[in-house]
């Protein structure tokens, strides 16, 4: 008889925050989350709030990858839907959040937030990488290469 060991990955229901333990060979196959019973991936950024920064980006196995934004900020409603495509294409390879910088001051200024739309790249919690300023979708796509999510 084989011995077979199945990989798993924590990722972090957006709805509820609960951890979901999946098959790393299933994330695709719209898993749906063991508390809430919602899709863990919605192909959506998540809405990060000082409630859920800390389970998101420390619960989730897969790469973080945040865009923090101001409503009054033109280059950031320009940016919203290219990061909207990004989230749909890209899940769940890596997770999508949105971290309003105006109603969430204290996160912003403990991740030292000094221009927007500013993205930061999180992998197991820890910031690795922090690109600013509106990308187009290729952009984006290639500098997420480049850090090796996508």
């Amino acid at each position: 008889m084989k011995n077979s060991t199945m990989t798993t990955t924590n990722v972090t229901c957006a709805s509820c925050n609960a951890t979901n333990r999946l098959p790393s060979d299933r994330l695709v196959d719209k898993p749906k989350c063991g508390k809430c019973k919602k899709p863990v991936f919605s192909g959506k950024p998540i809405d990060l709030k000082a409630a859920n920064v800390a389970a998101i980006l420390n619960h989730n196995e897969l790469p973080v990858l945040v865009d923090c934004w101001a409503p009054w900020c033109g280059p950031c409603k320009s940016f919203a839907p290219t990061f909207e495509k990004a989230a749909k294409e890209l899940e769940p390879r890596l997770r999508f959040a949105k971290l309003n910088t105006e109603a969430q001051q204290t996160v912003a200024a403990r991740w030292r937030i000094q221009s927007i739309p500013t993205l930061i790249l999180f992998k197991q919690g820890k910031e690795t990488a922090r690109l600013s300023g509106a990308q187009p979708l290729g952009q984006l796509k290639a500098w997420l290469k480049k850090q090796g999510v996508a």
